[in-house]
C-alpha cells in the first residue's frame, strides 16, 4: 500500500474525529503547528525520519514534545496512534491529505494563477470571484509569477487549465496558421 493512501486513511480518521468533537478547524490549525515545529527543528526531523528508533520510543518523545507545545489531547492521541504504528514519517503526507479533505468538506478548491507580473489584490479577487461562479465553489488562489509568459494569465483548477496568456494565444495562432 502506498504511503499516500496510508496517509489519506489517517487523515480521514482525523477528519472524522474532528467532526465528532466539532473542532475540525482547531485540529487543522494545530496540525499545521506540529508540522512547522517538526520542519523547524533538526532533532525532530531526525526523530521522524529515523527508522532505527523504535515506534514506542518515538511515541514517548513526540508525546512529550506535543504536550510541551500545548497541543490538544485529541491531536496528541492521534499522533500516539500514528507514531506507535510506525507512520510518523508520513506526517507531511497526512497534513496534505487532511487539508485536502477539510477543503473538500468546506467546498473550497485550490486554483493556481500564473502571471507575468504579480497580480494586484483587486485582480486576484476578481479572478477568485469569476472562478468561484464558474465552478460553483469557493476558491483559494495561489499566485505565481512566470516572466516567460510575456503577458496575460494561466489559471489551473485541478486538472483544468485556463490559458489566457500571450504565449498561449501565440501558440493557438501558430497552430491555426499551420493547419490552414
Amino acid at each position: 500500500m502506498s504511503n499516500r493512501l496510508i496517509a489519506k486513511r489517517y487523515a480521514k480518521a482525523l477528519v472524522e474525529i474532528g467532526d465528532m468533537h466539532g473542532d475540525l478547524v482547531v485540529l487543522q490549525h494545530e496540525l499545521g503547528e506540529v508540522v512547522e515545529l517538526v520542519r523547524g527543528n533538526a532533532d525532530l526531523l531526525r526523530l521522524v525520519a529515523n527508522p532505527l528508533v523504535l515506534p514506542a520510543q518515538k511515541a514517548y518523545v513526540f508525546d512529550a514534545v506535543l504536550r510541551q507545545a500545548g497541543i490538544s489531547m485529541t491531536l496528541g492521541n492521534f499522533f500516539k496512534v500514528v507514531t506507535e504504528g510506525g507512520r510518523l514519517n508520513l506526517i507531511y503526507d497526512i497534513e496534505q491529505a487532511f487539508n485536502a479533505l477539510v477543503d473538500e468538506k468546506a467546498g473550497v478548491v485550490e486554483a493556481t494563477a500564473v502571471s507575468a507580473a504579480p497580480l494586484s489584490a483587486a485582480q486576484a479577487a476578481m479572478i477568485q470571484s469569476a472562478l468561484g461562479k464558474k465552478i460553483g465553489k469557493s476558491i483559494r488562489l495561489i499566485q505565481e509569477v512566470d516572466p516567460g509568459l510575456l503577458g496575460g494569465l494561466k489559471v489551473q483548477v485541478g486538472s483544468t487549465v485556463y490559458d489566457a496568456s500571450l504565449q498561449g494565444q501565440l501558440h493557438q495562432l501558430k497552430t491555426q496558421l499551420l493547419s490552414a
